[in-house]
């Protein structure tokens, strides 16, 4: 009876075609408007994940209660020496904090001068002496420069050391580095290549170690919401800030965008270019293998436009569903096209192969009503197993792919409507003609006769490759880091793998709260012994250990050095009185050059050099070497009267990232180790679960999508199984029919394993989608056969249905085979995936099926 009116309302549509057609135009319309209108996207993975879930809500919770943190743009400035980097930093700074229009805040979390006054006493002990102790030795050589900041000043205390030299004083040991680095300047600026000297490195090399080894500006943009990538303006405006500072276009200082903004942006163009381009590619290559499949541009268009218009009322309805597409619900309009071309190639091949009960050619009319009469009831249950499929991962946790579930589920029953009404009216419409020639596959007959008889043995390979398949399962892997799923080679992602490798900036932390700084004290004890930890900040490490004797050691040193360096200086010299100075510290070392170190030798030779260079390279020389030197001396006298350092004096601008005005106080954790190796990630948050279970942080975030990714996964496949089985047994109302399609489902499964492993293919949270999802379109090829072998059936590999079959395989792996070409490498790996999965589905589908299907005894093959 149901087949019955599937061909009446094709014949129906068939006749009043015009009509149809423009009732779907409508849709059309319609569906075009609400997308426009409802219809956005988010690059936000945090929102492919329910908020019930635990781990979710303690980083929902962290991010409300630290917004500062949220939503960043980072500027990461690099540079040779560290003086170059904080004045590119600045300079930074100060330009986004005028646009307004761009930027909400902006701060320098490295400049800061709290940080910059009592930076020495964050040294150990046995840093801080020898440090000191350098600085003291260098007492004259400073107080020469704090009076002349200036290369005649540099000169001269170079001079003075060769007046050390022949009094008999040695260089103090602490002081041949600075040497070292002397030479080399001079040398460089002598050449007529002069370098920027690091004083900071040269008198602090020490405290320089303690930071990131990086300048960050981090700021909070103004986002467009309305923009496709609402960062781009703010994104652009510091790329031409930073491009702009004179540093940077001297090539001495390098800067990179990075940040939640840039990343989101970034993987949202990448995404949507390959989706896009993916489309048109698909839909593409799609019509080649329609002209190979149907032979007829009347049957392509009508199949194109049947897709198109199921694909705009699919996306319609996405903007009633969900409103907001993911990362990966996004790959719905590739998916689309890949399976819903399936049905559609599976009616035009039957309609092209009907002929009378004589094997007269029908016409038109008579052929529409009797495919619709053969094939109605079996593309119907294709669509109802791919959307179980689909439907599967829907009440799951994983939002992403319930998303992408909900929509490509639903879509592929609005695939089977438009294929059994709006494909017949255009098909009379186009006046589509019947085929004349044998519609099936004839070269394949001596295939199914050698399946038939070899059934046995086939069905022995495919059962050892099924026990091959359950042995490997173990070995599959599975990667939840969203990192690894975006584009390595964007700017981005470049940034932020240079902040990996130092533990201090690594986006792989952990964070907890504790009720007040006592309670923080005792869990930053308890995280430090942890192998897995590299370092616990949180308040009370913002002082120092050991305060009154590293305040000791530095005032004796203060009482030595400071009043040196509490002069006015002299006025800037000339390039004659630069060469002047250069001369006479020459003549200096010339006195004891058979006593100096090779350092001083090279001084001693570049000296001579300068001392008859031209003024544009005397000058510049100068200016290189004493450019940063006049703020390294005003350093030098801050970090020389640090201030008692107690978690009441630490100021409000640093408290406000630690603790909270009900005085619960943050704890990060930094770890150990290659964190973007799973093994490694999972040790580090299995470790600090022994302290306590209430952590966030995007180490917690990582961990916890895995489980809730799996969990999803197996839930989904368990689901999409019982589904598919009781769509079957409703059907084919009997087991062992339903088992000649189920079977060779879960052997496609079993191969994907070995193939996924062999390869090998990492599973991740974009591409298991995958699994489930083969599982629908496995059903709709073995129904084909298994349905049509009930209505007699004789030789499946040279039927139109094989024809069919082959076809919507080489469609939809071009679908597949579009995203796989993608340079997202999540939505690459979803098609790579799929590829392998629909190829061993293929695969049971046309060896595996045939040799299943039970002899009749009037077979005749």
């Amino acid at each position: 009876m149901f087949s019955e009116l599937i061909g009446r309302l094709n014949a129906a549509c068939a006749r009043h075609a015009v009509t149809v057609v423009a009732l779907f135009v409508l849709l059309v319309a319609g569906s075009a408007g609400l997308s426009v209108l409802r219809l956005s996207v988010t690059t936000d993975t945090g929102k492919m994940f329910a908020d019930s879930l635990p781990w979710k809500q303690r980083v929902a919770e962290m991010d409300r209660l630290f917004p500062q943190d949220s939503d960043q743009l980072v500027a990461i400035l690099d540079s040779r020496i560290p003086e170059a980097g904080r004045e590119a930093a600045r300079q930074l700074a100060q330009l986004l904090k005028q646009d307004h229009a761009h930027f909400r805040t902006v701060t320098l979390p490295e400049d800061n001068a709290f940080y910059q006054q009592n930076g020495l006493l964050f040294l150990e002990r046995k840093d801080l002496e020898p440090l000191l102790d350098s600085v003291v030795s260098a007492q004259p050589f400073l107080g020469t420069l704090a009076a002349d900041p200036s290369a005649r000043g540099l000169y001269g205390a170079l001079g003075l050391v060769g007046d050390g030299i022949k009094a008999g004083q040695g260089v103090p040991a602490g002081f041949n580095a600075a040497l070292d680095g002397f030479a080399s300047a001079l040398e460089q600026g002598a050449q007529g290549h002069p370098q920027d000297l690091s004083w900071q490195n040269l008198l602090l090399g020490q405290l320089s170690n303690l930071g990131t080894g990086h300048e960050f500006v981090v700021t909070q943009p103004v986002m467009d919401y309305n923009a496709f990538e609402p960062g781009e303006a703010a994104t652009t405006a510091m790329r031409q800030a930073i491009d702009s500072l004179p540093l940077v276009k001297a090539g001495q200082v390098t800067g990179l965008i990075t940040g939640e903004v840039k990343l989101g942006d970034e993987e949202f163009s990448t995404v949507a270019h390959g989706m896009i381009t993916g489309l048109v590619i698909s839909l593409t290559l799609v019509a080649v293998w329609l002209i190979l499949a149907v032979r007829s541009p009347r049957y392509i268009v009508s199949i194109l436009l049947t897709l198109v218009v199921g694909l705009a009322l699919t996306t319609g309805l996405a903007a009633l569903a969900v409103g907001e597409l993911n990362m990966i619900s996004v790959a719905f309009a590739v998916l689309f096209v890949g399976i819903a071309v399936d049905f559609a190639i599976q009616y035009c091949v039957r309609l092209r192969g009907q002929r009378g009960e004589q094997g007269q050619v029908l016409n038109l009319g008579d052929a529409i009503r009797l495919t619709g009469e053969e094939s109605g009831a079996q593309i119907l249950v294709a669509s109802l197993a791919t959307a179980a499929g689909f439907l599967a991962f829907t009440p799951t946790h994983f939002v992403g792919v319930a998303q992408l579930g909900l929509i490509a589920g639903l879509g592929m029953l609005i695939a089977f409507l438009c294929t059994m009404t709006l494909l017949p009216a255009l098909l009379s419409l186009f006046r589509a003609r019947l085929g004349h020639g044998e519609p099936g596959i004839v070269a394949l007959r001596p295939a199914d006769a050698f399946l038939r008889h070899k059934r046995v043995r086939v069905m022995s390979v495919f059962g050892l490759l099924g026990v091959v398949g359950v042995a490997l399962m173990p070995l599959l892997k599975f990667d939840a880091d969203p990192l690894h799923t975006k584009n390595p080679n964007t700017e981005g992602m470049r940034a932020l793998h240079v902040l990996e490798a130092n533990p201090l900036t690594t986006p792989y932390g952990a964070q907890t709260l504790a009720a007040n700084v006592t309670q923080a004290a005792k869990m930053a004890d308890a995280f430090s012994k942890l192998s897995s930890v590299h370092d616990v900040l949180w308040l009370g490490a913002l002082v120092p250990e050991d305060q009154e004797t590293k305040r000791g050691m530095i005032a004796d040193t203060a009482s030595i050095l400071l009043p040196t360096l509490d002069v006015k200086p002299m006025a800037a010299p000339d390039a004659q009185a630069l060469r002047d100075a250069a001369a006479q510290a020459a003549v200096k070392l010339d006195a004891v050059q058979s006593k100096l170190s090779p350092a001083l030798e090279r001084v001693r030779q570049a000296l001579k050099r300068l001392a008859t260079a031209p003024d544009a390279v005397v000058l510049g020389t100068s200016h290189a070497l004493t450019r940063f030197l006049p703020d390294q001396l005003e350093t030098l006298k801050t970090i020389l009267h640090p201030s008692v350092v107690t978690m009441a004096s630490i100021p409000d601008d640093i408290r406000r990232d630690y603790v909270l005005p009900d005085g619960r106080a943050r704890l990060t954790i930094h770890p150990n180790g290659h964190m973007s190796e799973t093994a490694v990630l999972h040790r580090f948050v299995e470790q600090l679960t022994t302290v306590t279970p209430n952590l966030a942080g995007p180490a917690i975030e990582i961990t916890g999508s895995a489980q809730t990714i799996v969990t999803a996964f197996l839930v989904a496949a368990v689901s999409a199984l019982v589904m598919i089985a009781g769509i079957l047994l409703v059907v084919l109302r009997r087991v062992l029919d339903a088992a000649l399609v189920m079977a060779p489902l879960l052997m496609s499964a079993l191969l994907t394993v070995i193939v996924i492993v062999t390869v090998p293919e990492t599973l991740n949270y974009a591409n298991i989608i995958a699994l489930p999802l083969l599982l629908g379109v496995g059903v709709s090829f073995n129904i084909y056969f298994v349905m049509n072998w009930r209505r007699g059936l004789k030789r499946p590999l040279s039927s139109p249905t094989a024809r069919a079959v082959l076809f919507s395989a080489l469609t939809t792996a071009t679908a597949f085979g579009s995203l796989a070409a993608s340079e997202h490498p999540g939505t690459a790996s979803m098609g790579r995936l799929l590829l392998m999965s629909l190829a061993c589905t293929l695969a049971c589908t046309l060896v595996l099926v045939p040799a299943l299907l039970p002899k009749r005894s009037e077979d005749s093959v």
